[in-house]
């Protein structure tokens, strides 16, 4: 038994001498001494040898230490993680932009999981999941505790499958059940649509890959449906990507100039990102909407395009994820998840945890007409009024007005009209 008991305190602590050996040799060029944490080591040592021979059931010294790894990670802050080989395979494909799920993008926050945002035509936003949730239980199993990846392995499974989450949501006091159905996320990022004759909208509701190529199609469709006086650049709800697709989009709209830049401790985590000249949208006015959904590669777009002065930004403050995720690998098929850095706008803000805040705030709401008292008349009520000779003006809204469905859209395409209105260029 001794010689088992000095088994288990020389293994925990090799690891961590060959951790700490590393650290050294890595600093070797500073002038800061490096200690060796020898108590935490021992402690360490310790609880890992109560485990293995007090706990109730046999504990292989490869969980055990990997679950160790597990909790140094998460203690760090809510995006740092280990990646074992399913997680590792995951995160391939997710940024790849197709999976299998429900399409919530998902922290961490005290214990429970936090929506950030539901993606778009995806069984999570067609459900009703709405950014701030927090998801409580996945089916009967409460995710107090659980990892933030456990708990999106457990949110997967093969599709046309059907999974109760147990949600809480602010100004409603009792949990609720939503019940959905698995299924194959391909998400396309980039949409458009014409809003009314002259102003488009672009929504993009993740930053994948390819997201900067389809932003670009976007641009040249909204153009070849006529004179293009505006754009309102969706990005609420959306809750980042690729740093690579969020600096091309944000070159998109820039002609020159910072970007974003980061700044870690590592020589290799000071980045910056600057523009080209070539602009897919030249100098048309561009409005971006923003909301607490609205989280990293979204809030370094808005960040870049309101420092420059290119862009209004309105809605409401966004989420605040300002720090960069670095994929380190330590296997074939395994990695870590760790912070190594902050985004910067070109004006130096930090984005961390202040989130960008709009240059015009509105609120999400819903606005109702007042009906026009009949005694109000106007010329067309007058029995026999002429006939105007304007041409008939083309309605794009077949559908229910835009301000009482998406209140926040509507007020940016009247931000557009205004600001074309005061362009000098106006003819």
């Amino acid at each position: 038994m001794k010689g088992l008991r000095m088994y288990h305190v020389l293994l925990p602590i090799t690891l961590f001498a060959l951790i700490c050996s590393q650290l050294v040799a890595a600093e070797e060029a500073d002038t800061e001494t490096v200690s060796i944490p020898v108590e935490e080591l021992r402690l360490f040592a310790e609880v890992f040898d109560r485990i293995k021979s007090a706990y109730v059931e046999p504990v292989s010294d490869k969980k055990l230490l990997e679950d160790a790894i597990r909790g140094m990670l998460s203690g760090l802050d809510p995006h740092s993680a280990y990646l074992d080989a399913k997680a590792y395979e995951n995160l391939q494909v997710h940024t790849s932009g197709q999976f299998g799920g429900l399409g919530i993008e998902v922290g961490l926050q005290d214990g429970f999981i936090r929506v950030i945002a539901p993606i778009d035509d995806t069984p999570a936003q067609r459900a009703g999941i709405q950014a701030g949730d927090l998801i409580t239980k996945i089916g009967d199993e409460s995710i107090q505790g659980v990892s933030l990846n456990e708990a999106v392995d457990k949110m997967r499974g093969q599709i046309g499958t059907s999974i109760t989450l147990t949600l809480m949501r602010e100004g409603i006091e009792k949990p609720f059940e939503l019940t959905l159905e698995r299924a194959s996320i391909s998400v396309t990022s980039v949409r458009h649509r014409l809003l009314e004759t002259s102003y488009g909208m672009i929504r993009i509701s993740q930053f994948q890959n390819n997201t900067a190529e389809q932003l670009t199609r976007s641009i040249e469709a909204l153009k070849a449906m006529g004179e293009l006086k505006g754009i309102v650049l969706d990005l609420r709800n959306n809750p980042g990507g690729v740093l690579q697709a969020a600096v091309q989009v944000s070159d998109a709209f820039l002609s020159d100039g910072l970007i974003v830049y980061t700044d870690g401790r590592l020589p290799n985590s000071e980045l910056s990102f600057s523009a080209t000249p070539e602009t897919a949208a030249g100098e048309i006015p561009v409005v971006v909407l923003i909301n607490a959904g609205s989280a990293s590669a979204s809030e370094i777009v808005a960040g870049a395009l309101q420092d420059h002065r290119r862009a209004i930004v309105m809605g409401t403050d966004s989420f605040g994820k300002g720090s960069v995720q670095t994929i380190l690998p330590v296997s074939v098929d395994r990695g870590v998840k760790l912070t190594t850095a902050r985004y910067y706008t070109p004006n130096g803000r930090s984005i961390q945890a202040d989130g960008i805040h709009p240059d015009v705030v509105v609120e999400d709401a819903r606005i109702t007409h007042i009906e026009a008292q009949a005694s109000q008349l106007r010329e067309r009520d007058l029995s026999g009024h002429l006939q105007g000779n304007n041409p008939a003006e083309v309605n794009v809204e077949a559908e229910e007005p835009l301000g009482q469905r998406d209140y926040q859209l509507y007020e940016a395409l009247n931000l557009l009209k205004a600001l074309n209105i005061l362009r000098p260029d106006r003819g």
